[in-house]
């Protein structure tokens, strides 16, 4: 299982790693935990040549001042963030493809591993090129494009009632329900033009460059899942302001304002704050309702307007 998934053999301790890629052990152990791998024992044989090749690339970006020394950590946390997540997930497909066999029968699993793999290496390559042409587009044909803050739509839709679900659910309906709420909310997140940054069991969190992206957003998730008989409501909450994208994510009161009005929104409606109400005021497809100061954790007077399709 070790020479197919990690493409070698283990030969290497850690300070062995260290050595070949010229790196002081400290540093290579700081990489390491960033990528949130357990700690290893010095005289563990751990480690393969795929391993000292990773390090050494990573270390080549830094000398070449891709990225900054104070970054590399960052870098490896957001990497791994990410792997961790599509690993999770490509594993729940080698257990359901395998069943019981899965963790008895290590042959069958080795071989069903060896076979996949290579696919889902090209495939993971090909999202990953057309996420970066996407990304570059955007970042190329928008103004200041080098900042890491700008004024954006940050969006939070909450599953009304998750945890009453996870009470009465078995895991497989409980499965089925979040991969038909994750279904439907990246298809309409990405028919408006938005951009899902994460999601989190029963809450995803979006960001789009226009106020009408982010309001069709919103309003359409509702409006799909009034229709569906497999989906609970959603509590919406959408805030318009300077926002600071870092390694993928986004952070700022625009994005804590957005999720607290997410809290307090009533199921099956959508609450914006001030600056996108102003945005949307004119705009002949949608109706705002002033819902007045609402009382949320940390923001005092928080005025919030709900927000409806035009009659």
């Amino acid at each position: 299982m070790e020479r197919v998934l990690l493409g070698g053999v283990a030969r290497y301790t850690k300070s062995e790693v260290a050595e070949a890629t010229g790196v002081r052990l400290d540093r290579a152990e700081r990489l390491w935990q960033a990528m949130g791998f357990a700690h290893v024992e010095d005289d563990a044989v751990v480690f393969t040549d795929a391993d000292v090749a990773a390090l050494r690339s990573l270390v080549q970006l830094v000398s070449a001042q891709v990225i900054s020394p104070e970054l590399e950590t960052a870098v490896a946390r957001s990497l791994a963030q990410t792997m961790s997540r599509l690993a999770e997930w490509q594993i729940g497909i080698f257990r359901s493809v395998l069943g019981e066999r899965f963790a008895v029968d290590l042959d069958t699993t080795a071989q069903v591993a060896e076979a996949i793999m290579p696919v889902m290496e090209r495939l993971q390559g090909y999202v990953w090129r057309r996420h970066l042409a996407a990304t570059a587009s955007r970042e190329l044909t928008e103004r200041d494009a080098g900042a890491d803050e700008r004024v954006q739509v940050i969006g939070f839709a909450d599953i009304v009632g998750y945890t009453r679900l996870i009470r009465d659910f078995t895991e497989l309906e409980l499965a089925r329900l979040i991969d038909g709420f994750e279904e439907l909310a990246t298809s309409v997140v990405a028919e408006n033009r938005g951009r899902i940054v994460k999601t989190v069991g029963d809450e995803v969190l979006f960001v789009t460059d226009a106020a009408e992206e982010a309001a069709e957003i919103a309003l359409t998730l509702n409006e799909r899942i009034g229709r569906s008989d497999r989906l609970p409501p959603l509590r919406i909450g959408l805030a318009q302001g300077s926002v600071l994208a870092r390694f993928g994510d986004v952070y700022g009161s625009t994005v804590n304002i957005a999720s607290r009005l997410t809290s307090v929104a009533r199921p099956a409606s959508v609450l914006v704050d001030r600056e996108l109400a102003e945005a949307l005021r004119d705009h002949p497809d949608y109706r705002l309702i002033s819902v007045g100061p609402t009382k949320v954790q940390g923001f005092r007077g928080l005025r919030a307007w709900a927000l409806r399709r035009a009659v």
